[in-house]
């Protein structure tokens, strides 16, 4: 293959695609996706905001909760913007560089919210199993410490595949199927072996996030004995109580996660606009959720919304 076509070829912008065949209607379907957008930005950020100016939220496990939020917000600010630009604006070109960039935080951040998952669970295992020790052991250096690993173990984790994506001449069509760049949307334009990126990945996953939910699966277990042990029904109520709102959590990530791989692996015959709304489930639902189900669930949650949204405007 001439040299000056691959260059002319690994120049050129990749193409995002919005809902093939309603092109007509993008504009219609934006508006839901506006609102959940718009939603998610809110919700996450009153819950951070709550989180910094409430000092009764000051313990652990609202500040992993708050890393939680800041990682939505993250995964909503990173896809916003290609999403909107497409259906809206009809902006499809989008630079292999920017491209690259958008894919690493995408799939960076999902393997931070299973990281924070897992912290939150050791979180709960801590409070339930030796609560006499629990800010002994969880203190503020602690919990920092635990998020920087965390974000530093997705950020290299994710790093090899993307850097290789820059080395990758690209001679196929230029034309993603989503929105937004995802790894596996990139690598199958490629004109190289891509043998290491078809199996890296799934290393990752089964190094990382099907090890995190065995994990908190474990923690759980030992939890739930815990709790058993315990002799009076109200304290057992009580406990299991403080462990509801990170498992309703733990099941909207997880059971999305598998919803989109099931229908990825097993889904060639679905029709290609399934795929897609299945990526916008995933992308959405999870940011969506996360801050109503503790706002549900958690009584400081709820005490700190309402003196925050009942405060005279002067002093807010």
């Amino acid at each position: 293959m001439p040299l000056v076509w691959l260059n002319t070829s690994s120049s050129s912008a990749f193409v995002l695609t919005g809902f093939p065949g309603l092109e007509k209607a993008h504009h219609l379907i934006s508006l839901p996706l506006l609102v959940a957008y718009v939603s998610i930005l809110f919700s996450n950020g009153t819950l951070l905001f709550l989180i910094k100016d409430d000092h009764n939220l000051h313990e652990p496990m609202y500040y992993f909760l708050a890393m939680l939020a800041a990682t939505d917000l993250g995964v909503t600010l990173t896809t916003m913007p290609t999403v909107l630009g497409v259906l809206w604006l009809n902006h499809r070109e989008i630079g292999h560089g920017a491209c690259f960039s958008q894919a690493y935080f995408i799939h960076t951040l999902s393997i931070v919210e299973s990281g924070i998952l897992l912290a939150m669970a050791y979180d709960r295992f801590i409070a339930i199993r030796n609560p006499l020790r629990y800010t002994a052991i969880l203190t503020d250096t602690r919990v920092i410490k635990i998020g920087i690993g965390v974000l530093i173990r997705a950020g290299l984790s994710i790093m090899p595949i993307i850097i290789r994506l820059h080395w990758f001449p690209y001679c196929r069509s230029h034309v993603l199927s989503h929105a937004f760049c995802l790894h596996q949307d990139v690598i199958k334009l490629a004109c190289a072996d891509i043998t290491f990126n078809r199996l890296y990945p799934v290393v990752v996953v089964f190094a990382m996030v099907l090890l995190d939910f065995l994990t908190i699966f474990f923690s759980y277990v030992l939890i739930l004995k815990t709790v058993m042990g315990i002799a009076s029904t109200d304290e057992r109520t009580k406990a299991l109580n403080t462990c509801v709102s990170h498992i309703c959590c733990i099941l909207v990530f997880y059971v999305t996660v598998v919803g989109l791989t099931f229908i990825h692996r097993f889904g060639k015959h679905v029709p290609h606009v399934v795929h897609i709304t299945m990526s916008y489930i995933y992308f959405l639902f999870p940011p969506f959720m996360n801050p109503v189900i503790y706002s549900i669930k958690t009584k400081q949650i709820q005490s700190g919304l309402l003196q925050l949204f009942s405060r005279p405007c002067s002093t807010m």
